[in-house]
């Protein structure tokens, strides 16, 4: 069987995560665990053996050993949503394999990029951190204990509630700990990590299972859970589309010239600490270019029918689209039999798609 469908847009295959998180000018190298670092729960952690960390970092790594993969792990969401989130716009998130900077120079500059990337990073921190932790995984943190208040009518406290606070706490020491310099960028990495972090504690919320005969609700447990990770990155993008513009001023003080941010707009209500900031523009990501990172948008799938930067009008910067159509296997027309199979016939669909000139 042969069906002719119209769809406009392939999702690009995510990157292979084969290099450490790191970026000369950004504090992405504090982050400095990437994808050969994820399986260090099976073989033993040599803290100096992981590039890019600075002295506190690795005081850090040997004091919390064991909870140095959940490190990892939390870079290796963070990264992967920021590629869900940015899949359709013109800068997807690329990564670089063999390349400490795997990011290449898009976050040298303080970018509304930029922001975004380093709330997710710190966010993924917290959230993997806090999520092990309450499965058991590390010795020095379980659940939390401290945040139960009064039990509601037909329910009272069991399970783990999630310790977010301890997460947020290990992604605050060892993801800010380059951020420590009185200039502009060290003060915008610092505000939009925090930003990351708070998005977690903003979005706990109860989870509740049911007890009893058959099935019934006799007696509910209540604990404090996190969100699933796509619901972080969905605000965090949302907070990127509506970041604060700020300047750069500088101030004389007793330990010399300090830079701090103010927001560039007075007539615009300023950002609060669940906002994202920036103060350089972005590049408009059209065309290859090596010194801002960016790898243009040429033979990038995009969508016909949107009028969205997903579109091909404007992921293509104006300059057209290709189409092809693609023959592709498919199951179709699955039944299912009792008891118990299921039974598919094998269809080809052909697809349109749609890339960049």
């Amino acid at each position: 069987m042969i069906y002719r469908m119209k769809k406009g847009c392939i999702s690009d295959p995510l990157p292979n995560l084969s290099s450490p998180w790191t970026n000369g000018r950004s504090s992405l190298r504090s982050l400095a665990v990437g994808h050969q670092y994820s399986s260090l729960g099976t073989q033993p952690i040599l803290c100096g053996s992981i590039p890019g960390l600075v002295p506190k970092q690795l005081r850090f790594c040997r004091n919390y050993v064991e909870i140095m993969p959940s490190v990892a792990e939390g870079v290796k969401i963070g990264i992967q949503e920021c590629q869900h989130q940015f899949r359709g716009r013109r800068w997807n998130c690329t990564t670089i394999n063999d390349n400490l900077a795997i990011f290449g120079p898009v976050l040298d500059k303080a970018t509304r990029e930029s922001a975004f990337v380093h709330a997710i990073a710190s966010a993924g921190v917290a959230f993997a951190v806090t999520r092990s932790c309450a499965e058991g995984s590390a010795t020095i943190c379980g659940c939390d204990t401290r945040h139960k208040g009064t039990p509601g009518e037909g329910w009272k406290w069991g399970g783990c509630s999630e310790d977010v606070e301890f997460g947020s706490m290990v992604s605050r020491e060892f993801a800010d700990a380059r951020e420590n310099r009185p200039d502009a960028r060290s003060a915008m990495n610092r505000h939009n990590n925090e930003a990351g972090r708070t998005s977690i504690s903003d979005h706990m919320h109860l989870k509740c299972k049911c007890h009893g005969l058959s099935g019934s609700c006799e007696v509910k447990t209540c604990w404090w859970s996190q969100p699933d990770f796509r619901v972080i990155g969905d605000y965090l993008k949302d907070k990127y589309d509506s970041a604060s513009e700020m300047v750069v001023e500088k101030h004389r003080e007793s330990r010399g010239w300090v830079e701090t941010l103010r927001p560039k707009y007075a007539y615009f209500k300023p950002p609060t600490e669940r906002d994202l900031v920036y103060y350089e523009s972005s590049p408009n990501f059209c065309e290859p270019n090596p010194e801002t990172g960016s790898f243009g948008t040429r033979d990038r799938a995009c969508n016909l029918t949107s009028h969205g930067i997903d579109g091909c009008d404007l992921l293509c910067c104006g300059r057209g689209h290709n189409t092809r159509t693609e023959r592709r296997k498919e199951k179709c027309h699955c039944i299912f039999h009792w008891c118990c199979y299921v039974s598919c016939q094998e269809c080809v669909r052909i697809y349109d798609v749609h890339t960049c000139k």
